[in-house]
């Protein structure tokens, strides 16, 4: 009997192809949408923790001003390169420490000027990063103790100034009213987790920033790396013990700075992303009730046309029971053949979307399996009231029927 429904009801697909395609293309869309929704989700999820990461999950940045509270005012105040000095002498579960000052400004080489990030820091800056050098040399301690006028470009800056040469060791390039020789290159690292281009920088001695660039010798954020089989959280209240006593805080101030791990941050994109990614996919299934909805209205307008032949099968023998599964499984067909339309174009729209933008490429089978059942329950679920209608027809008014 099921076999012969199931017939039955591909015969019918068949004889109206293109009612059926279209109403079809409603489960496609919402079948695709939610597959490839959830997918790029967790694809683009993995690949910001995967790249944020990559940046050292021992890794703590300390940043100035309080943590937000609504309706309370902040206090900023900046570093100085003694609280670095301090914290590196005290806390032996520190690998490396570095200041970090940042400005924008331009950056001219000959007749070429281009815009770029200034970064004031010292050597410890190149081991938290884990960033190596493509050529050249790191600064030297007099260089840092002095604040010599030398720097190190990353590789954005070598392409747009220096594309006609094959070393620039030695080249001079002019920052805001002084001169700074160029002393290393850094190898490419392209953009970090959150699409920054991180090769686009000059960095220079933090003496060299504070004399130079900001005037002053404030620090507006310090990073640091923790030795390995050395609890994050053991440095952090190390830390935050040290500036506390450095910045005179009392027993009862609230801190005038923030820890933050590199562990916490990745456990916080996750948790965005991941309710990002079923919210987007919540909204792409109100595409399948909307196809759901489209074969509904199909069945009822095919109950209307095929009222003569169901007064025909009531009439030769058939039960209200065998009209109602005939109906239902015409429903179900329907919206399965749009649900396996949908999971191939789902894949493929992941594939496409992963490839152009760069991103993991993830194919959830947990979420491709209940997008194919659910593509199925709603066949069942819109198709019950058509089917329904078909079954409770009184044969003699349905032979009746012109």
């Amino acid at each position: 009997m099921l076999l012969s429904a199931f017939l039955q009801a591909l015969r019918e697909i068949r004889r109206n192809m293109m009612r059926s395609i279209l109403t079809a293309i409603g489960i496609v869309i919402g079948i695709a949408s939610v597959i490839a929704m959830v997918n790029i989700g967790k694809g683009a999820s993995e690949s910001i923790t995967k790249s944020v990461s990559r940046l050292g999950s021992n890794t703590l940045h300390i940043m100035q001003g309080q943590s937000y509270k609504p309706g309370e005012a902040h206090v900023s105040i900046p570093f100085n390169i003694r609280d670095i000095e301090v914290l590196k002498s005290s806390i032996f579960t520190l690998e490396a420490i570095s200041p970090i000052s940042t400005s924008t400004m331009g950056v001219l080489y000959k007749d070429k000027n281009y815009q770029t990030s200034i970064t004031g820091v010292n050597n410890d800056y190149f081991k938290v990063q884990n960033w190596n050098l493509k050529e050249g040399s790191y600064f030297e301690k007099d260089e840092i103790r002095t604040g010599k006028n030398v720097c190190i470009l990353g590789n954005t800056i070598v392409e747009n100034l220096f594309s006609d040469k094959t070393s620039i060791l030695g080249e001079k390039i002019r920052i805001k009213n002084f001169t700074c020789e160029i002393i290393g290159v850094l190898e490419p690292k392209g953009a970090n987790a959150f699409g920054r281009d991180q090769d686009d920088v000059v960095i220079l001695p933090i003496k060299t920033f504070g004399r130079r660039i900001a005037g002053n010798k404030n620090v507006s954020m310090i990073t640091a790396s923790v030795k390995e089989n050395f609890p994050l959280e053991q440095a952090k209240s190390q830390i935050r013990y040290i500036l506390r006593e450095q910045r005179n805080l009392k027993e009862s101030d609230d801190d005038n700075f923030r820890i933050h791990s590199m562990t916490s941050l990745i456990d916080t994109i996750s948790e965005i992303t991941s309710m990002l990614t079923v919210m987007l996919g919540a909204v792409a299934a109100i595409s399948l009730v909307v196809g759901g909805i489209g074969i509904m209205n199909i069945m009822l307008v095919s109950v209307t046309e095929r009222t003569r032949e169901i007064g025909i099968r009531m009439a030769i023998g058939a039960m209200p029971k065998d009209i109602l599964v005939q109906f239902i499984i015409e429903a179900i067909v329907l919206s399965g053949i749009g649900g396996v339309i949908g999971v191939i174009t789902g894949i493929a729209i992941t594939i496409g979307v992963a490839k152009s933008i760069d991103i993991i490429m993830i194919i959830d089978p947990l979420i491709t399996v209940v997008a194919l059942i659910f593509s199925m329950l709603i066949g069942i679920i819109f198709g019950i009231i058509p089917a329904k209608k078909a079954a409770n027809m009184n044969p003699i008014d349905a032979l009746r029927y012109e």
